[in-house]
Protein backbone atom coordinates (compact mmCIF):
# COMPACT_ATOMS: atom_id res chain seq x y z
CA UNK A 1 0.00 0.00 0.00
CA UNK A 2 1.41 3.35 -0.99
CA UNK A 3 1.99 5.95 1.36
CA UNK A 4 0.86 9.74 1.17
CA UNK A 5 2.55 12.77 2.51
CA UNK A 6 0.70 16.14 2.44
CA UNK A 7 2.19 19.46 2.76
CA UNK A 8 0.14 22.95 3.24
CA UNK A 9 1.95 26.46 3.14
CA UNK A 10 0.07 29.43 3.00
CA UNK A 11 2.15 32.99 2.03
CA UNK A 12 0.07 36.14 2.47
CA UNK A 13 -2.98 35.58 0.00
CA UNK A 14 -1.13 32.71 -2.11
CA UNK A 15 -1.61 28.96 -0.81
CA UNK A 16 0.05 25.85 -1.79
CA UNK A 17 -0.62 22.12 -0.99
CA UNK A 18 1.75 19.33 -2.35
CA UNK A 19 0.66 15.93 -2.22
CA UNK A 20 3.67 13.62 -2.62
CA UNK A 21 2.91 9.40 -2.86
CA UNK A 22 5.86 6.93 -2.04
CA UNK A 23 7.22 5.22 -4.87
CA UNK A 24 7.91 8.61 -7.06
CA UNK A 25 4.37 7.78 -8.72
CA UNK A 26 2.77 10.91 -8.44
CA UNK A 27 3.01 14.04 -7.16
CA UNK A 28 0.14 17.01 -7.08
CA UNK A 29 0.84 20.90 -7.07
CA UNK A 30 -2.04 22.57 -5.82
CA UNK A 31 -1.58 26.37 -5.93
CA UNK A 32 -4.33 28.70 -6.02
CA UNK A 33 -5.64 32.34 -4.64
CA UNK A 34 -3.44 34.52 -6.87
CA UNK A 35 -4.58 37.43 -5.74
CA UNK A 36 -7.24 38.74 -8.82
CA UNK A 37 -9.87 38.62 -6.88
CA UNK A 38 -9.17 40.84 -5.01
CA UNK A 39 -8.04 43.03 -8.00
CA UNK A 40 -11.54 42.42 -9.79
CA UNK A 41 -13.36 43.47 -5.74
CA UNK A 42 -11.09 46.72 -6.09
CA UNK A 43 -12.49 47.52 -10.19
CA UNK A 44 -15.97 47.03 -8.79
CA UNK A 45 -15.92 49.24 -6.24
CA UNK A 46 -14.79 51.48 -8.19
CA UNK A 47 -16.93 51.08 -10.64
CA UNK A 48 -20.14 51.50 -8.46
CA UNK A 49 -18.65 54.84 -6.74
CA UNK A 50 -18.66 56.33 -10.41
CA UNK A 51 -22.04 55.33 -11.03
CA UNK A 52 -23.16 56.95 -7.72
CA UNK A 53 -21.46 59.71 -8.34
CA UNK A 54 -22.74 60.08 -12.00
CA UNK A 55 -26.36 59.83 -10.31
CA UNK A 56 -25.72 62.15 -7.95
CA UNK A 57 -23.96 64.88 -10.17
CA UNK A 58 -27.24 64.48 -12.59
CA UNK A 59 -29.69 64.49 -9.82
CA UNK A 60 -27.90 68.22 -9.01
CA UNK A 61 -28.18 68.89 -12.20
CA UNK A 62 -32.10 67.98 -12.57
CA UNK A 63 -32.51 70.57 -9.43
CA UNK A 64 -31.17 73.55 -10.68
CA UNK A 65 -32.94 73.18 -13.88
CA UNK A 66 -36.44 72.44 -11.88
CA UNK A 67 -35.37 75.92 -9.90
CA UNK A 68 -34.83 77.76 -12.86
CA UNK A 69 -38.05 76.67 -14.44
CA UNK A 70 -40.20 77.40 -11.89
CA UNK A 71 -38.45 81.13 -11.49
CA UNK A 72 -39.20 81.71 -15.11
CA UNK A 73 -42.81 80.43 -14.84
CA UNK A 74 -42.94 82.41 -11.60
CA UNK A 75 -41.47 85.55 -12.99
CA UNK A 76 -43.94 84.81 -16.02
CA UNK A 77 -46.98 85.13 -13.85
CA UNK A 78 -46.05 88.30 -12.41
CA UNK A 79 -45.25 90.07 -15.53
CA UNK A 80 -49.10 89.04 -16.44
CA UNK A 81 -50.32 90.18 -13.04
CA UNK A 82 -48.03 93.73 -13.89
CA UNK A 83 -49.85 93.97 -17.39
CA UNK A 84 -53.38 93.33 -15.98
CA UNK A 85 -52.75 95.46 -13.17
CA UNK A 86 -51.89 98.32 -15.77
CA UNK A 87 -54.64 97.84 -18.06
CA UNK A 88 -57.40 97.57 -15.38
CA UNK A 89 -55.69 100.62 -14.03
CA UNK A 90 -55.73 102.01 -17.56
CA UNK A 91 -59.42 101.32 -17.90
CA UNK A 92 -60.38 102.64 -14.66
CA UNK A 93 -58.71 105.92 -15.50
CA UNK A 94 -60.47 105.84 -18.64
CA UNK A 95 -63.73 105.73 -17.09
CA UNK A 96 -63.11 108.17 -14.37
CA UNK A 97 -62.01 110.74 -17.64
CA UNK A 98 -65.12 109.65 -19.31
CA UNK A 99 -67.14 110.36 -16.13
CA UNK A 100 -65.87 113.83 -15.51
CA UNK A 101 -66.74 115.30 -18.82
Amino acid sequence: MATERVTERADGPIRERVVEREGGDTTYVDRGGSGIGGVIVGIAILALVAIIAFFLLNQSRNDNLRTRAVTSAASAVADSATGAARTAGDAAQGAADNTTR
